[in-house]
């Protein structure tokens, strides 16, 4: 009778079995989220409207868009920092030519850096020569047809 007692499945077993089911749905979930959608702002500058990506910490900032396959058209960064600096921008883990766009506290651009490459090992650490707030990364080619120059200013939102 002892035996028999050991195969039976109890209510208790049961609840237990779901709830910890439940929760590791829930933990894929949300993992699966946080890593594909991203927060993401309209960016008006020149005659471009691009859909970006915001990195406003540190770890997001760091990432930027290292691993990245493959950028859609309109697509890229916004990395928006705490203080206005002079933030370098290197090419790390990139698969890609960027445009690069600093913008200062009033969102005017203040220094562009065209065909920005990737390097293996990054050894170019791209600096702007006035401090900014903001680093758009855009498609490489973007400051040429979107007209950028320095002077413009972007428009967009950050309630993200």
């Amino acid at each position: 009778m002892d035996k028999l007692r050991i195969l039976v499945w109890r209510p208790f077993t049961t609840t237990i079995s779901i709830i910890g089911l439940v929760l590791v749905l829930i933990a894929l979930v949300i993992s699966f989220v946080v890593i594909n959608f991203k927060p993401t702002t309209q960016v008006h500058i020149g005659s471009g409207v691009y859909s970006l990506w915001v990195a406003n910490t540190d770890a997001a900032r760091v990432q930027g868009l290292s691993g990245v396959e493959k950028l859609h058209v309109n697509g890229g960064l916004l990395m928006a920092f705490d203080s206005s600096e002079t933030h370098g921008i290197w090419m790390k883990d990139m698969n890609f030519s960027l445009d690069l766009v600093w913008l200062n506290s009033d969102k005017k651009v203040v220094y562009i850096v065209k065909n920005a490459y990737p390097e293996d090992p990054p050894t170019t650490v791209y600096v702007p020569k006035d401090p900014s707030l903001y680093v758009l990364e855009l498609p490489i080619g973007s400051v040429q047809k979107a007209g950028i120059k320095t002077g413009d200013t972007a428009s967009f939102n950050l309630d993200v």
